[in-house]
C-alpha cells in the first residue's frame, strides 16, 4: 500500500496527491494529445475546475447539474443583481440520504462482490479493455465507500473514485487510503475532455431521472477519449417508486429508476457511445440487473 502522502502514479500523471480534505485541485493546462493506435490518450492534469474547462451554464443548468437559478436576487451595486444558486432536488436528495445511510450502507456492501462471479467478470473485463487501449486513468463514478474502486486497482488499473456523498468520499478514504477520492456530481465532474481512459457507473443511473440521462452520458463522452471504455450496471425493467427507507432503516427519499437495456443503448449511442454488449442478471428474477459495455466514439 502507498501512503496517502506519496503516491507515484498520481505524481507521474502530474496530479497533486490525494488531499487529506475534501478541497479540490485544479488543473492549469490543457491536456496534451498523443496517439496509441485506435486510441487517443491524454496526458497532463485532469482534475479541473469547471471555469478553466469552459463549463457551459446553460448546458450545466439543463443537466441538473446543481447550477439552476432561483430567483432571490441580490443587489450587490447600481443596476447589479447576483441570482443565488442552489442544487436540484434529485441531487440533493441523493447527496442528503447517502450521507444519512453512508456507515450501514458500507457495511452492507462490504465484501459482496466475493460472492458474484458475474459482476467480477464484468470488472475484469472493464480492465482488460482499458488496457488494451493503452491504459490511463478511470473513473468509478458513483464509487460509494471505494470497494470496486479498489478492486479495479487491485486489477493493475490506475482509478479515481466519484460520489455525491461528502460521507461516502469520508469513508472510501478512510478505508481505501492509498486511493484518490473526490466529490462531484456525475452532471458535472471536473475532469479535463479526455482525460479518462474509462468510466465506471455501477448503480449510479438509478436516481438520475429520465431527463437527465443525456446530459449525463453527453459528460461520460467529453470525459473520456475516444477508443476508451464505458460500463454501465443498473436496474433493468420499466418504471420507478420512492425510497423512503433503507441500509439499516434510515431515512431517504430518492426516486429508484428502472431502465429497458435497449433504452440505455440507444442513449448511448445517441451519446456518442457504441454499445458493444449487453448481459442481464437474474432475468427471471424480482431484482434483475443490466450490464452494458460500451466504447466511446470519435
Amino acid at each position: 500500500m502507498v501512503g496517502a502522502g506519496s503516491h507515484p502514479r498520481r505524481r507521474a500523471r502530474g496530479l497533486p496527491d490525494r488531499p487529506h480534505s475534501r478541497k479540490r485541485h485544479h488543473g492549469t493546462h490543457a491536456p496534451a494529445i498523443e496517439e496509441r493506435g485506435a486510441c487517443t490518450r491524454t496526458s497532463g492534469p485532469a482534475w479541473q475546475s469547471p471555469r478553466r474547462r469552459g463549463r457551459d451554464p446553460e448546458r450545466a443548468r439543463l443537466a441538473g447539474t446543481g447550477s439552476a437559478s432561483v430567483a432571490t436576487g441580490v443587489k450587490v451595486g447600481a443596476g447589479i443583481t447576483v441570482r443565488t444558486v442552489r442544487k436540484e432536488d434529485w441531487l440533493a436528495d441523493t447527496e442528503s440520504s447517502y450521507d444519512t445511510v453512508a456507515a450501514s450502507y458500507a457495511e452492507l456492501v462490504r465484501g459482496a462482490l466475493d460472492g458474484h462471479a458475474y459482476l467480477k467478470s464484468a470488472l475484469s473485463l472493464f480492465a482488460d479493455q482499458v488496457k488494451a487501449c493503452g491504459g490511463g486513468l478511470v473513473a468509478d463514478v458513483g464509487c460509494g465507500p471505494g470497494d470496486v474502486a479498489a478492486r479495479l486497482d487491485a486489477l493493475g488499473l490506475d482509478v479515481l473514485g466519484i460520489d455525491l456523498s461528502p460521507r461516502m468520499i469520508d469513508i472510501a478514504r478512510k478505508y481505501h487510503p492509498s486511493l484518490r477520492f473526490e466529490v462531484s456530481s456525475m452532471t458535472d465532474m471536473q475532469l479535463a475532455d479526455g482525460a479518462l481512459a474509462g468510466v465506471l457507473a455501477w448503480q449510479s443511473l438509478i436516481h438520475v431521472p429520465d431527463e437527465a440521462v443525456p446530459a449525463v452520458f453527453s459528460r461520460f463522452h467529453d470525459a473520456v477519449r475516444p477508443g476508451g471504455r464505458l460500463q454501465l450496471l443498473f436496474h433493468a425493467g420499466e418504471g420507478s417508486w420512492l425510497k423512503t427507507e433503507g441500509y439499516g432503516g434510515h431515512p431517504m427519499n430518492v426516486r429508484v429508476y428502472r431502465r429497458q437495456p435497449d433504452q440505455v443503448a440507444t442513449l448511448l449511442g445517441d451519446g456518442g457511445f457504441e454499445v458493444q454488449a449487453q448481459t442481464i442478471l437474474d432475468p427471471g428474477g424480482e431484482a434483475p440487473q443490466a450490464i452494458l459495455s460500451a466504447l466511446r466514439l470519435p
